[in-house]
């Protein structure tokens, strides 16, 4: 047994509302890794409909990575909900037309647009809220009901409105070796061998394979 197959939908029998979101996805600006799974009994493929603000003409992306944890009610804000914050008026007159074409911000007022990158083994809890261009680290913890405004480093617990540092979950020479070992890009084969050693913290096993 190499564990569940990614393409998998639903990987857990009998409980359909946790799955493989990767599977649902159609839009090429959204990019999930494999084994990320959603969990919400109205259905995985509510977890689009949380993606808020995303136009094509902006082309930003929402990247997330292997082996994610998302808890129901996630919602990620994106840079099309983003408004021109240094002009005199934050107002989007150019999209309605009708005369007002002209009111389109200079480029050097509007908002930076920026990826949304979720690394690898992060757990989002309950109800949390990602907002545009953030970047949270390779497994990290979101607290549930937690707005994200800003990037945090590789195994921050984070939590509040807005989210901030709690705590590392490792000391800084170990969090260095996980992130040298990356378990999350190796063949499944070889997670299925040595989850004994992820799940139970054996970092010497792991860094020596």
């Amino acid at each position: 047994m190499n564990g569940p197959h990614p393409d998998t939908k639903h990987p857990v029998e009998g409980f359909p509302q946790v799955s493989f979101i990767k599977n649902y996805c159609t839009d090429p600006n959204v990019i999930i890794g494999d084994y990320s799974y959603y969990d919400d009994p109205d259905g995985a493929e509510h977890f689009f409909e949380s993606i808020l603000y995303h136009f094509d003409f902006i082309g930003d992306k929402l990247i997330i990575g292997r082996y994610c944890a998302i808890a129901r009610r996630t919602t990620f804000i994106m840079n099309g909900g983003n408004h021109a914050l240094d002009s005199f008026s934050t107002y989007p007159f150019f999209i309605f037309g009708s005369g007002w074409e002209s009111g389109v911000p200079a480029e050097s007022l509007s908002a930076e647009v920026k990826d949304t990158c979720i690394g690898n083994d992060v757990w989002i809890g309950y109800d949390a809220t990602i907002m545009p261009g953030v970047s949270i680290g390779h497994g990290s913890i979101v607290g549930a009901k937690s707005v994200v405004t800003k990037d945090f480093p590789p195994y921050s617990v984070i939590a509040g409105n807005p989210a901030r540092l709690i705590r590392r979950r490792f000391d800084e020479d170990v969090i260095a070796e996980l992130l040298k070992i990356a378990w999350w890009d190796w063949e499944p084969e070889k997670v299925t061998c040595n989850l004994k050693a992820i799940v139970g913290c054996d970092l010497e096993v792991l860094a020596n394979l």
